[in-house]
């Protein structure tokens, strides 16, 4: 029996998971000890492209070089794409203004069994444009209570959505991105 491995973004004792990852990565190129601030978690089983964290260094490795060597690092499924130097006051999470979700669907007749795990098979033909009218109602100030999970500590499931769009990527492929105002709970 194959078991499935989830891991999240967040540290947790004796868990696999990207931020303890990144974090020994980290230490092996600098020597020293950093705590990630990412601008959000993810939950098990939830990818994430384009996630933001920031750290302290006092290392001397030039910062273009920063992402080449903590990636030598990490294992080929976590990149670390560009870094950045930044203010002081600088805290990805509490700097953060807004987060773009993107759920893909495959609108192809099969399966992918290399993207199964990221991606929801629908076999029928879906109506782009009928979805992008249907995405508009998603814009505005809404209360998602209903999709809020039983013991979550967020205090309000009211959030405001900017921008909700359906785009065609391939023939085979409809992504939907909903992009809300980031709110710290």
């Amino acid at each position: 029996m194959m078991e499935k491995i989830s891991i999240g973004w967040q540290k947790q004792p004796d868990k696999l998971n990207i931020q303890g990852t990144i974090e020994q990565a980290i230490e092996a190129i600098t020597g020293e000890k950093v705590e990630l601030n990412a601008s959000g978690r993810t939950d098990a089983g939830v990818h994430s492209f384009g996630q933001v964290a920031n750290f302290k260094t006092n290392s001397r490795i030039s910062i273009d070089k920063i992402p080449i060597a903590i990636n030598t690092k990490l294992k080929k499924t976590i990149r670390i794409i560009k870094a950045e130097e930044v203010d002081e006051r600088f805290h990805s999470r509490l700097s953060c203004k807004r987060k773009t979700y993107r759920y893909v669907i495959n609108n192809s007749e099969f399966s992918s069994a290399i993207y199964r795990n990221l991606e929801c098979h629908i076999p029928q033909k879906l109506d782009i444009d009928k979805m992008k009218k249907a995405i508009k109602y998603f814009e505005g100030e809404h209360d998602f209570k209903a999709f809020k999970a039983s013991g979550t500590s967020s205090k309000s499931s009211k959030r405001i959505i900017y921008k909700a769009e359906v785009h065609k990527q391939d023939n085979e492929r409809i992504l939907i991105e909903l992009t809300r105002k980031w709110v710290l709970i």
